[in-house]
């Protein structure tokens, strides 16, 4: 028994239509956190990146005042009569 061309039964076409339209949402769902995953990732880079930068610099800072303290507390020792 062939079939001529029809569309095979409404109701296994009427499923596959079902799944198919629950497949693409669930597509769309996992496409739409990706993207929002991405989002989060870009903006969490930012702030990293500005925060990494803010905290470069006070290291900067310190270290200047370190090796001012070193030069300091160097020459100290090498003419302690600067402090007599």
């Amino acid at each position: 028994m062939g079939r001529g061309g029809g569309m095979g039964n409404p109701v296994n076409v009427g499923i596959a239509v079902q799944a198919d339209w629950g497949n693409r949402e669930f597509i769309s769902n996992i496409s739409l956190n990706v993207r929002r995953l991405f989002d989060f990732l870009l903006r969490f880079e930012a702030t990293t990146k500005s925060k990494l930068a803010s905290l470069n610099e006070k290291l900067d800072i310190l270290e200047r005042k370190l090796e001012v303290l070193e030069v300091q507390v160097s020459s100290a020792t090498t003419n302690p009569s600067v402090f007599n």
